[in-house]
């Protein structure tokens, strides 16, 4: 075993370069060490964890608690919501965590994924439709990878169309916050407080086929079978757990994915021509360039140790998915996207009890918007510079601002930006 570091009065490393070029970025600090002092993003200390098995090991051990209670004073805690946005699976340790997940797969069966792939078809070619009418350069963000996942999501949950708010300014308030303009955040979050609120009494008086329906019924006991049911705080913290989480992940794996298609003409061609290679490319996608650079922070309830280095009780522990997941000691040769690699073990979607709950329609997702975009363009190409390209400036997202892209029309015009 390593010697035990204590912390130390050295100031945290800056995470600026993990701002600019996270890659880069993680694996020099995978190179330097396991565990490292940062500064997390509300400007609190914390510990970023950087190496695979470390990582691995971190998000199935029982002793780091996702509770903010047991959070030490002064230290990163994440997002500060309302207890009925805050009562969710991503703050729940067993065994509150164990009955809400129970409760809430009754209602995310697997069945109701699958019927869900014909309606997230049909959505993603009437977005190209929309894209190609216009017969012009577009943003693959702004015109598909961002309506998309709303769309699926508001037809999931049953949100009336007349109610589909803007929640991709919501969003964006809390994963990039303008620090000169903090009234933003608390904006947002009362927003979306008013909106699901709302939404849940409306559906309460009238049911649909909807999930938020189905939940509502675990809530009010009509599928009470086990004598457990969701608290009023835990019906709309799921709502909007499911809502922020399978939203924005999701536009940040389909905008991702498909740079990654655009840099990699190659394989764009072959996923064209075998489109029944997707699900593994996916995966890929996931592991070289997942939306969620981080797990969500963590809480040790006693004084452990990660990678030898001493963490104390309550001090944070930010898990370094996106580094884990380029790490060379289990994915060799680590920056090259190669979706034929051994790919078990990848961390994107979590690791034991907190692993993602709605895996499989991310990947659903991801797998029908990538078929239909390449299907749609073959010629397809990126219609700015590399360095030109936005992304965000964030540790709890990767993802980008604009991917705007030009094609060959049927008659072989390209159209550029």
């Amino acid at each position: 075993m390593q010697n035990t570091a204590e912390p130390g009065p050295d100031a945290p490393i800056d995470v600026t370069p993990l701002l600019d070029d996270p890659h880069a970025a993680s694996a020099a600090l995978r190179a330097s060490g396991p565990v490292h002092r940062i500064t997390g993003p509300d400007g609190h200390p914390a510990w970023l964890v950087t190496r695979y098995d470390d990582v691995r090991d971190a998000l199935a051990d029982p002793r780091l608690s996702l509770d903010k209670r047991h959070a030490a004073p002064g230290g990163y805690r994440g997002f500060s919501l309302p207890p009925a946005l805050d009562a969710n699976l991503l703050n729940m340790d067993p065994p509150e965590h164990t009955r809400v997940r129970r409760l809430v797969v009754k209602a995310f069966t697997t069945g109701r994924m699958d019927t869900l792939r014909e309606p997230v078809r049909r959505i993603a070619d009437e977005l190209l439709d929309a894209v190609e009418a216009r017969g012009g350069p577009a943003d693959l963000i702004a015109d598909y990878a961002g309506p998309l996942p709303v769309i699926v999501i508001c037809d999931l949950l049953g949100v009336p169309q007349r109610d589909r708010h803007d929640f991709r300014a919501w969003t964006d308030a809390l994963i990039t916050p303008d620090p000169t303009r903090p009234e933003l955040m608390k904006q947002a979050i009362g927003a979306m407080l008013e909106f699901f609120t709302g939404l849940i009494a409306g559906k309460r008086a009238a049911p649909g086929d909807d999930l938020l329906s189905d939940l509502i019924a675990v809530r009010d006991g009509a599928d009470d079978t086990d004598g457990d049911r969701l608290t009023e705080d835990e019906l709309t913290s799921l709502a909007f757990l499911i809502l922020f989480a399978g939203y924005e992940n999701s536009v940040h794996l389909i905008g991702n994915a498909a740079l990654t298609l655009l840099e990699h003409p190659d394989l764009y061609d072959r996923l064209l021509r075998h489109p029944h290679e997707l699900p593994q490319a996916v995966d890929e996608f996931l592991r070289h360039d997942g939306p969620a650079p981080l797990a969500i922070r963590r809480f040790p309830t006693e004084d452990l140790e990660i990678g030898g280095v001493r963490i104390r009780t309550g001090e944070t522990v930010l898990l370094g998915i996106a580094s884990a997941n380029r790490d060379p000691a289990r994915f060799p040769d680590p920056d090259t996207f190669d979706p034929h690699r051994d790919l078990s073990g990848h961390l994107a979607l979590g690791h034991g009890i907190h692993r993602c709950l709605g895996a499989p329609l991310a990947r659903m997702e991801a797998e029908i918007a990538l078929g239909a975009l390449i299907s749609r363009f073959p010629g397809l190409r990126r219609g700015v510079a590399q360095g030109d390209l936005r992304r965000r400036r964030s540790l709890r997202a990767r993802g980008l601002i604009s991917l705007p892209v030009t094609w060959k029309s049927r008659n072989e015009q390209v159209f550029e930006a």
